[in-house]
């Protein structure tokens, strides 16, 4: 096995760097975080530091179809011990994922391969690959020449703007007093509440204060809290509507008021109604569902489809630098025609925001696409 370490400023350009050397088949052996000193051990830098490696393949070609692929490893598989057979299993899945792609890609030309191959590693929905495929093919047609992958990217970059450019992107607007997070158990919600209330504090130096409903988990309440002190705002505690109400009046005095719901299960209908029953909606808020990239697109569309009654008007995706694949979210803002307000690329606070726009996310797609 070759191995190489990289460091990077996050796990994604780290990512780049692999693919560059290794290419889609890199085994991560390990990685790790290197902090830098912090005022207060809140706003902290960090390095990632990845050790990658890249067994050369033992299969030399590709059958010609799926049942001898399976033949290939089945023959061998009788007397090999465990290790040896996972490392078979491995082999087929790959090359089973490979004639797949293959056969969808085939009817394009081979300078056009490399960069909807890159889109599907991306996991982006397969009706916009076609979309980008076919139009810049047509366009090769009709010009009767092979574009560059430097023209092939500016191309697809054009026709993903064309596509999202009329959704809205970007963080708080600073126009409304009350700013609402909602999303389930573990995406990471008060950290980013907490990233945003940063920012507002430093950058606009808006007096702030914090609402938290979560009252499932002390620990939720008291990591609230350490923020809270850091940046010297008030926090309240809403066990129910009245104390929602009461603590409303409290903080009458702040400029922006961040609410930090319970994160649930919110593929349940009961918990949305209970989170209805607790914090008044009607209320002048920014309101904003935070999902995690690394969750299962399905999992992310059945809980948005359970706030469907609540104005939700802009996406906040959390862990993008823990996942590979960034397709999701231009599928989920093509399927709900909803934009996305910040992402996240690490838990240092408040560092580790980036405010949404289309140009960003694009480029996060497009990073990594293999040049000739």
């Amino acid at each position: 096995m070759k191995m190489k370490k990289y460091t990077a400023n996050t796990m994604v350009e780290a990512m780049k760097k692999v693919r560059t050397d290794f290419g889609d088949d890199a085994v991560i052996l390990s990685s790790t975080v290197v902090k830098t000193k912090g005022f207060l051990g809140l706003f902290q830098k960090k390095m990632v530091e990845v050790v990658a490696g890249f067994d050369e393949p033992t299969v030399k070609h590709v059958p010609s179809a799926v049942h001898h692929v399976t033949e290939h490893v089945s023959e061998k598989t009788a007397s090999l011990p465990d290790m040896d057979l996972n490392k078979e299993m491995k082999e087929m899945k790959r090359l089973l994922k490979q004639m797949q792609q293959s056969s969808r890609l085939d009817h394009y030309p081979d300078d056009l391969k490399p960069l909807l191959a890159h889109l599907e590693s991306q996991e982006l929905d397969r009706s916009l690959i076609a979309q980008i495929g076919n139009e810049i093919f047509a366009r090769m047609k009709t010009e009767k020449r092979d574009f560059s992958i430097i023209e092939q990217i500016e191309m697809t970059e054009a026709i993903l703007r064309e596509e999202f450019g009329k959704l809205s992107f970007g963080g708080t607007t600073f126009t409304k007093k009350y700013v609402n997070v909602l999303g389930p158990t573990g995406v990471g919600k008060t950290t980013t509440i907490a990233k945003i209330a940063a920012r507002a504090l430093l950058e606009r130096k808006k007096k702030i204060g914090f609402i938290t409903t979560d009252t499932y988990r002390i620990a939720a309440i008291e990591q609230l809290r350490t923020y809270a002190n850091l940046l010297q705002a008030p926090v309240e505690v809403a066990y129910n509507a009245n104390d929602f109400q009461s603590a409303i009046e409290k903080l009458e005095d702040r400029d922006l008021l961040f609410i930090d719901t319970a994160g649930r299960n919110y593929k349940e209908e009961k918990f949305v109604r209970d989170l209805q029953s607790l914090v008044d909606f009607s209320l002048e808020m920014e309101l904003y569902l935070v999902l995690s990239v690394t969750s299962k697109e399905e999992d992310m569309k059945a809980i948005i489809n359970q706030f469907n009654t609540l104005p939700i008007q802009r996406f906040i995706f959390t862990k993008v630098d823990e996942t590979g694949s960034i397709g999701p979210i231009f599928n989920l803002m093509k399927e709900y025609q909803m934009g996305v307000a910040y992402y996240t690329d690490g838990q240092e606070v408040p560092e580790d925001l980036v405010e949404a726009t289309l140009d960003s996310l694009i480029s996060l797609l497009m990073e990594g696409v293999p040049h000739a």
